[in-house]
């Protein structure tokens, strides 16, 4: 099976709710980090403090008197061209919600990396800039050649040794730990996994078939479609089991077990005799790992997408501060007919889609011509305010439900002819592959699954 690298950009630490004292203080130093970021960006105007979409509500900010001096939990994830997106993004994302403050570093000439399926994604630092620092984890997304990249990146082998014989955590996943921790000596005595394509390069006593396997200070995983167990893992041993479950909640990771995947309504085809054009068009705060997933996803099954930028720049802060270079702003955009166009969530992100004059004009069109319509997480409030959702079922994320006419409770992705919703988050894989199902077919489907080492529905 084909790996795809990935890149990622730069982030800070993101509060989790009713998280315990100890970690409030790295969650409001990182939330304020990420504040600072997208002030940065130059945007038409002045961001507010952004409330994330899935953040519970009614939660009390601790005084003073109650945040005791705990230090923070420093975390190194480190990326090159051809790091897979979807993992780098994915662990990015949980670690920063967990209060984990995180360093994305380049291993790279540069701070601006491609990421296997196309992405680019702006890194905190060089590599460099951390060789004499302490981390409490490093962890390395895998990818080809993205695990080739960070392999030969000698500084990297020395922290990750050095993080290893200190008996303090390291992780790898997909390709990383056949193609770089093997090569370093970091898997003696060690059960380990990996993505499947890489399994045979794992010494044969040691390797374990398993979407995730801890053995002593080392923690493995398969690839993209075990990244978010991968990832809470991570978060358990930094932070302990509650932070854990509090952090899985606001994933919709109790959406992705218990929720069937997909329903459809009023089906009709969406083939078409070309290659299809797809438009997702980010601005600042809009969720990563829905932006990236469904990037790649839709990538390895060979469409067309451009990512376009509503802000000034094309650099765009996520809301858990990942950096992201879209292909073009969506001026650019506008002037080209898209078969699809699809918009991520993150409750900053959507307001500022929702004041863009040329992406309401481009959905006003899309619909009157006839073509196909997504929203995931909190955007489908978008297509609501519009009327594009008029006689459609729909669903969203939880917080936003009551704002759909017509919502459909228990289920990941909804279809209602050329409409397609999804919850969001953890459930932005199923988006991705339902859309990917419908343009392409089920085998299609199947196969780019098979690549992330996501249980395809048969």
């Amino acid at each position: 099976m084909a790996l795809r690298s990935l890149t990622l950009p730069p982030l800070s630490p993101v509060a989790a709710p009713k998280k315990p004292v100890a970690v409030y203080a790295a969650v409001i130093s990182s939330t304020l980090s990420v504040y600072g970021s997208i002030r940065n960006c130059q945007t038409q105007e002045k961001p507010v403090v952004k409330q994330r979409s899935k953040k519970p509500t009614g939660i009390i900010s601790p005084t003073p008197e109650t945040l005791s001096p705990a230090p923070l939990k420093k975390v190194l994830v480190p990326i090159g061209f051809g790091t897979e997106e979807m993992e780098a993004v994915i662990m990015i994302d949980v670690l920063r919600r967990s209060g984990a403050h995180v360093t994305v570093a380049s291993v790279e000439e540069q701070l601006e990396v491609e990421a296997a399926g196309g992405t680019r994604l702006l890194a905190d630092a060089f590599i460099s800039a951390c060789s004499d620092q302490t981390f409490d984890l490093v962890a390395l997304p895998g990818g080809m050649p993205g695990s080739a990249r960070l392999r030969d990146c000698q500084l990297l082998r020395d922290i990750t040794t050095k993080q290893a014989e200190a008996k303090r955590l390291y992780a790898a996943i997909c390709a990383a730990p056949a193609v770089a921790l093997l090569p370093w000596g970091l898997l003696k005595r060690k059960q380990t996994t990996c993505h499947p394509a890489f399994m045979d390069k794992l010494p044969t006593f040691w390797s374990v078939k398993s979407n995730l396997q801890i053995s002593g200070e080392l923690t493995t995983s398969r690839g993209p479609g075990t990244c978010f167990e991968f990832s809470l893992s991570l978060v358990e041993q930094l932070f302990g089991a509650l932070v854990t479950e509090e952090i899985a909640a606001t994933l919709l990771l109790n959406a992705a077990d218990g929720n069937s995947r997909k329903e459809e309504f009023n089906e009709v085809s969406w083939s078409s005799d070309h290659p299809p054009q797809v438009l997702i068009p980010i601005a600042n705060g809009c969720e990563e790992i829905e932006v990236v997933t469904v990037v790649d996803i839709l990538r390895r099954a060979k469409a067309n997408v451009v990512v376009a930028s509503v802000e000034k720049s094309l650099q765009v802060v996520a809301s858990s501060g990942t950096k992201i270079m879209a292909d073009k702003a969506i001026s650019a955009a506008a002037d080209s007919v898209h078969d699809l166009i699809i918009l991520p969530g993150g409750t900053l992100g959507v307001e500022r889609l929702q004041r863009s004059r040329i992406v309401k004009k481009m959905l006003k069109e899309q619909q009157l011509s006839g073509r196909i319509l997504g929203a995931i997480c909190s955007s489908p409030t978008i297509l609501q305010k519009q009327g594009l959702l008029m006689g459609k079922k729909a669903t969203a994320h939880p917080s936003v439900m009551s704002m759909l006419d017509d919502a459909v409770s228990g289920v990941r992705v909804v279809i209602d002819g050329k409409v397609i919703t999804g919850r969001g988050l953890a459930t932005a894989t199923d988006f991705g592959l339902a859309i990917v199902g419908k343009l392409f077919g089920s085998a299609r489907a199947r196969s780019v699954a098979e690549g992330l080492v996501f249980e395809y529905p048969r």
